[in-house]
Formats: C-alpha cells, structure tokens, sequence
C-alpha cells in the first residue's frame, strides 16, 4: 500500500495504490484523517492504482465523505476502475461519491469560492 499527497489551489489528491481492504483501511482512513485534520478538506481520492475495494474500503470512504462534509469541503473520486466502480453500484455508494474521468474535471468540481 502507497499512499501520496499531490497539494493544488482548489482541493488535494491523495493517490492510493493498492487494494483497500481489512488490512489497509485502518492506514488509509487514518492517512485521510491527519489530511482533514491539517485543514484539507476538498479532497480527490484518485483510486487508478486500486484494484479491490472490500467493505471496510467502503467504510473509509464514507467516512471521508462525512468528514470532509461536515468541516465544509466534499470527497472526489477519479481513476475509478471497472472493479471498483462495480462495488461501488452495487452498494449504494457510487449515489453518494461523487466521481470524476480525469483530475482537471474533479478539481473544477470544487467552486473557487471555497477555501
């Protein structure tokens, strides 16, 4: 697992490689979480070098849905992968993250009003 901030004007990418499951997801909400904490709360989660998202995945993004949410800012998604996009149809999910082709689409996404 490889995780790696990118800092840009309007939000911040955190780029995942690997798959997000029992195993990694702690690391991984807790990586989102220190993010959030430093005050960056537009976040793009770009999940190109993910393969396998499992429930406890699932649950960290929900989380950095809520969190970034509740602080005034939103949770992207870009680089989802056929597989990951199926697990996030069938639970539900794929109508509360919002998610994005290509990185300019997402970052346009967050109004520049926001700071």
């Amino acid at each position: 697992m490889v995780i790696k901030t990118e800092h840009y004007q309007t939000a911040s990418v955190i780029r995942v490689t690997g798959n997000i499951d029992t195993m990694t997801a702690p690391n991984v909400a807790d990586y989102i979480l220190r993010e959030i904490a430093g005050e960056k709360i537009r976040l793009i989660a770009d999940l190109s070098g993910v393969d396998f998202v499992s429930s406890a995945g699932l649950r960290v993004l929900l989380l950095a849905v809520k969190a970034t949410r509740s602080r005034g800012g939103d949770f992207r998604l870009i680089g989802v992968g056929q597989d990951v996009r199926h697990v996030l149809e069938l639970s539900g999910f794929s109508r509360i993250l919002r998610c994005f082709d290509d990185l300019d689409q997402a970052l346009a996404s967050f109004p520049s009003s926001e700071a």
